[in-house]
C-alpha cells in the first residue's frame, strides 16, 4: 500500500516549515480554539462570503468551513511550482492561439483533430481571430496534488473562469485578524498583491481602438450565482464596476456601459459567465445574461474579452492529456509538472483497462467540474461501481480515468484535535503582459476522514496557504 505524504512530518518528526505551528497548536487551549473558530465563522459571514450549491435545499449562502491550520510550503517547495505553473499557462495560451488559427499542433500529428473541433468548447465563431497579445486564457487555475517531498501532479487546468481566488485573499485576512502573532514569528509572502496585478494584467490586455486608461468591468450572471460574492469581492478590490448583462449595451463600433452620467464606453470585460451567455445573437439565443452584438465589437477589436471565448477548449480534461505535448510543441521544454497519469476511455485499450480495474480507479467525466459525474473506485460499492460501468459503455468518449493517488495530508483541527486530512490546491496565475502568479493560493481540504474529494461543493473547507519567504 502506498504510503500518504504528511506536510508536517509523521512519527514524531516535525517537519522544519511547521515547526512554529506545532508548537502553536500544541500551546493552544480547547477553549480559545474553539473561540477562535467562531470568530472566524463570523468574520466570514459579516463580510458574507458564502456560497451557494445548486439544487440544495437549505442554506442557499451556506460558510464554506474554515479550516485555521495553514498549509506551509517552503520557498524552494514553491519556486518549483511558480516555474511549472508559469510553463503551463504559456503553453495552454499558445495552444489556444494555433487551434483558432494555423492549428499546427493537429497538422503535425501531436493531438488528435476531432477531440478540438468536435469538443463542445469549442467556439466556431472565433476562428482566426487573435485577441490583444495573442491571450486567450487571462486568469488560469491549475489544480495540483502532492504525493511527496519532491512530487507534484496536476490533476487539471481551468482556463475558463476559475473561482476560489476570494477564499484565497480572507483566508489570509482572517488569519492575520486573528492570529496576527503568527505573521510576526514566520515570514510568509503576502498575497494581498493580487488584486492589483489581476487589474495590470486586464488593462494590459485592452483592444485596439482603446484610447487611454482601459475601463475594466466584471461581467456577473448576478446575485444567484454561487460564486457572486467572489465577483462583487474582486470589483471592489480592483475599483471597477460589477456590471450584469443589462447594465452594457452595444452602440456603433464600442461596447458602452450605462451610468447615471450618461453612456461610458467598456474597454475591458472580465467575464464570470458562460460562453454560451455572452452575445444571444452568437451563441444561445435565449440568453438573457449577456449583450446583444457583443461578439461582433469584440471581433472587431472594440472590447476585449477575459477570458476570451472559445478557451474552455483547452481545459477539457480529454485535452489535458496533451498539455505536457504542448509544453514540447510551442515552448521546446521539458514540463516541470507532470500530469495524472490518464486512461481516455475514447480509446478501444484504454476504455478496456478502466473497465477491467473500475473498483483502482477514479474516473471523470470529461467536461465535468465540482467533483460531480465522478467516481472514486476504492470509495464506491458495487452498485456505484457497475452503474459507472454501463455509463462508460455507453459513451466511452465522455470518460477519462485516473489512479487514485495518495494525495497528501495536512494537519487540520477536528473535534478531537488535529488529524490529517487530505488536500489540494489551486494558484491562480495571471496571463496578459507579462505571466504573474502571487505566492500563495487556495488550498481545500477533504474534511471527511479518508476523503480524497475536497471540493466545496462536496462538503470540502478551505485553508489559508503559506509560502514562506526566502
Amino acid at each position: 500500500m502506498t504510503r500518504t505524504f504528511d506536510e508536517m512530518g509523521a512519527g514524531g518528526e516535525v517537519r522544519q516549515a511547521y515547526a512554529e505551528l506545532e508548537r502553536w497548536h500544541r500551546d493552544m487551549p480547547l477553549d480559545l480554539r474553539s473561540l477562535k473558530q467562531s470568530e472566524a465563522e463570523a468574520l466570514f459571514r459579516r463580510v458574507g462570503i458564502t456560497f451557494a450549491v445548486y439544487g440544495e435545499g437549505g442554506d442557499p449562502e451556506r460558510l464554506i468551513p474554515f479550516d485555521m491550520f495553514p498549509r506551509v510550503f517552503t520557498a524552494d517547495e514553491w519556486r518549483k511550482l511558480d516555474r511549472g505553473i508559469r510553463q503551463r499557462a504559456a503553453a495552454l495560451n499558445a495552444f489556444l492561439a494555433d487551434v483558432y488559427d494555423r492549428r499546427e499542433m493537429i497538422r503535425a500529428g501531436r493531438i488528435p483533430e476531432h477531440l478540438v473541433t468536435h469538443n463542445e468548447a469549442f467556439e466556431r465563431a472565433v476562428v482566426g481571430m487573435r485577441p490583444p497579445r495573442n491571450v486567450w486564457s487571462h486568469i488560469v487555475g491549475i489544480d495540483l496534488v502532492r504525493t511527496g517531498p519532491d512530487q507534484f501532479y496536476v490533476l487539471e487546468d481551468n482556463c475558463r473562469t476559475p473561482s476560489g481566488v476570494s477564499y484565497m485573499l480572507q483566508n489570509r485576512e482572517i488569519m492575520m485578524r486573528m492570529f496576527p502573532q503568527l505573521f510576526v514569528e514566520n515570514r510568509i509572502a503576502p498575497v494581498d498583491g493580487y488584486a492589483a496585478a489581476l487589474k495590470r494584467t486586464l488593462a494590459s490586455v485592452a483592444p485596439p481602438k482603446c484610447d487611454g486608461e482601459p475601463t475594466v468591468v466584471i461581467l456577473t450572471p448576478g446575485q444567484f450565482n454561487s460564486a457572486y460574492y467572489e465577483h462583487s469581492f474582486l470589483a471592489d478590490l480592483m475599483g471597477v464596476e460589477l456590471v450584469e448583462g443589462q447594465d452594457l449595451f452595444v452602440e456603433g463600433d464600442f461596447c458602452w456601459m450605462k451610468t447615471t452620467e450618461g453612456p461610458q464606453k467598456v474597454d475591458v470585460i472580465y467575464r464570470r459567465i458562460d460562453d454560451a451567455f455572452l452575445d444571444p445573437l452568437c451563441f444561445r439565443p435565449d440568453s438573457m445574461l449577456g449583450v446583444p452584438g457583443l461578439m461582433n465589437v469584440y471581433r472587431s477589436g472594440g472590447v476585449s474579452i477575459c477570458s476570451a471565448p472559445g478557451a474552455g477548449v483547452a481545459d477539457d480534461k480529454a485535452i489535458y492529456t496533451y498539455v505536457p505535448e504542448m509544453v514540447r510543441f510551442y515552448l521546446g521544454e521539458e514540463p516541470i509538472l507532470e500530469n495524472v497519469p490518464t486512461w481516455q476511455c475514447a480509446k478501444d485499450d484504454d476504455c478496456k483497462y478502466v473497465l477491467e480495474h473500475l473498483p483502482e480507479l477514479v474516473v471523470k467525466e470529461v467536461h465535468g467540474s465540482g467533483g460531480y459525474g465522478m467516481l472514486v473506485g476504492p470509495k464506491s460499492d458495487k452498485s456505484m461501481i457497475e452503474t459507472f460501468r454501463e455509463k462508460i459503455m455507453a459513451k466511452p468518449w465522455n470518460y477519462i480515468a485516473q489512479p487514485t493517488l495518495a494525495l497528501s495530508t495536512c494537519p487540520t483541527f477536528v473535534d478531537e484535535g488535529v488529524a490529517p486530512r487530505h488536500v489540494d490546491l489551486r494558484p491562480y496565475c495571471l496571463v496578459g503582459e507579462t505571466i504573474e502568479l502571487v505566492p500563495g493560493g487556495l488550498t481545500r481540504v477533504a474534511l471527511k476522514e479518508g476523503s480524497l474529494v475536497v471540493n466545496s461543493s462536496q462538503g470540502g473547507g478551505v485553508k489559508d496557504t503559506w509560502v514562506l519567504a526566502e
